[in-house]
């Protein structure tokens, strides 16, 4: 199935960490697939949703590297991009984490990222991690498993 008709009935759309260093760092591989993503998020046609986990996720390599311009490209994406929604984590958000954590045996970050997807009433959620498909209660999408528009 191609990205645009797995994509026809979001709206909103949590964005796991991978997607959007594929888009930020123009991944080869994938970026015909997440162009369509963040076009859509462009037009308002889809809102994302990112917490502070991804931000950090994203943000390890560019400290690592000393590459201010990733830095700021994530930052400004994430926290104050149109259509994009940065919701913090707060105590509901950490107790639906330690839930979704113990019935899918999800890591601590997976757990959180699942948790303020939920809270904040995401249709799906775009991850390149087949991991979090053991995740019933919201649609999981994975890129890997998309072809290209």
């Amino acid at each position: 199935m191609k990205i645009s008709e797995r994509l026809q009935t979001v709206r909103r759309l949590f964005l796991d960490s991978a997607p959007v260093v594929y888009y930020v760092e123009e991944s080869e591989r994938y970026l015909s697939r997440v162009d369509v993503v963040f076009d859509s998020v462009d037009r308002g046609t889809l809102v994302a949703v990112t917490s502070p986990v991804t931000l950090a996720e994203c943000l390890v390599a560019p400290y690592r590297k000393n590459q201010d311009d990733f830095k700021q490209a994530f930052t400004e994406m994430l926290v104050n991009g149109n259509n994009v929604i940065f919701v913090t984590i707060d105590e509901i958000t950490a107790e639906k984490a330690a839930e979704m954590r113990a019935q899918h045996n999800l890591s601590l970050t997976d757990a959180f990222q699942v948790a303020v997807a939920l809270q904040a009433g995401c249709d799906a959620f775009l991850t390149n991690d087949l991991v979090l498909k053991r995740v019933s209660e919201l649609a999981i999408i994975v890129l890997d498993e998309l072809e290209p528009d």
